[in-house]
């Protein structure tokens, strides 16, 4: 490419954030607000991080564009905007390490009424007992739902903790049951890990019927997208007391103020941080300045889930 490359970048200094630019590139910033000048110019394009509304749909408007590079594991905002011959590629891996630490820290927080603690902290009340024990991570089975590196970055985390791990994925293979076993699989389980994306397929999928099929107390702890789960479903066995969740993504999301998710029973709400550590950044920027080198040197991208392979 003898012509340097127009990128739109999220980061107003793009060389130190990434740890240099690669040559071959002219880098414009941009993270949502007004457009600049180059619109029609653009050919790579990383969206801001939960950067708000907008920054999907913009990539209609960009003539030139050949390559979309997500900072989110998510994608499916952006398949209605993508244009034929525009390569979408996401950030698997990127987030990995933060939902993972995320997962254990709210099966944790659950178990051990951490909630409780902080309210007792607030109100400066030291209890003298409490009427039942805690619940312990330990000999109980934990089933991750979208089994893939997050799943597996999860499954790391919890080896220590003296649980059993049953693995479900779309597809079957060695180790990992497939999401049709669900049935069979979900009465053993103690705590159901959502890690699956939002499809057609998974839009709905943990509903009345799904959540009939947990055994009472367990825990259903959403770190994937609030619209896997019905949350009307939730609501109903969250009121009744029969089982508990832990959620980092709701359904409507953000909750609004007065929605009954708040005030239910049984429930923690995250305001979806799964991906917001500090472990975050480090990833990030190497996920896109090898993207970026690949482009320039003609190498296939990685991470493509959209569009021509480049």
């Amino acid at each position: 490419m003898a012509d340097a490359v127009k990128a739109w970048l999220p980061w107003e200094d793009a060389d130190g954030f990434l740890g240099g630019v690669p040559a071959g590139f002219d880098v414009e910033y941009f993270a949502g607000g007004d457009r600049p000048p180059s619109l029609e110019s653009v050919e790579f394009y990383v969206p801001s991080y939960m950067g708000g509304p907008g920054l999907a749909e913009i990539i209609r408007e960009m003539p030139a564009l050949k390559v979309v590079q997500t900072q989110t594991a998510g994608f499916e905002n952006f398949l209605p905007n993508l244009a034929d011959g525009v390569t979408l590629c996401n950030a698997r891996g990127v987030h990995d390490a933060s939902t993972a630490e995320l997962a254990v820290g709210l099966i944790l927080a659950s178990y051990r009424n951490l909630p409780r603690a902080v309210r007792d902290q607030e109100r400066e009340h030291w209890p003298s007992s409490y009427s039942e024990m805690d619940d312990s991570l330990a000999d109980r089975t934990v089933l991750i739902l979208g089994y893939g590196s997050i799943g597996e970055a999860l499954e790391r985390r919890l080896a220590g903790f003296e649980c059993e791990v049953l693995r479900v994925a779309r597809r079957a293979r060695e180790g990992v049951f497939p999401i049709t076993d669900l049935p069979a699989l979900l009465p053993k389980a103690d705590v159901v890990v959502l890690l699956t994306p939002a499809t057609a397929e998974t839009r709905g999928l943990v509903d009345e019927k799904f959540l009939a099929q947990l055994k009472d107390g367990a825990l259903l702890v959403n770190v994937a997208r609030g619209v896997v789960v019905n949350t009307e479903a939730l609501l109903a066995e969250l009121t009744s007391g029969r089982i508990r969740a832990a959620l980092d993504v709701t359904d409507p999301e953000p909750l609004p103020a007065g929605h009954p998710l708040w005030s239910a029973p049984n429930v923690l709400v995250n305001p979806h941080r799964g991906g917001a550590s500090t472990a975050f950044e480090p990833r990030v920027a190497r996920l896109v300045r090898a993207q970026l080198e690949r482009y320039a040197s003609g190498e296939p991208l990685i991470n493509v889930v959209a569009g021509p392979a480049r």
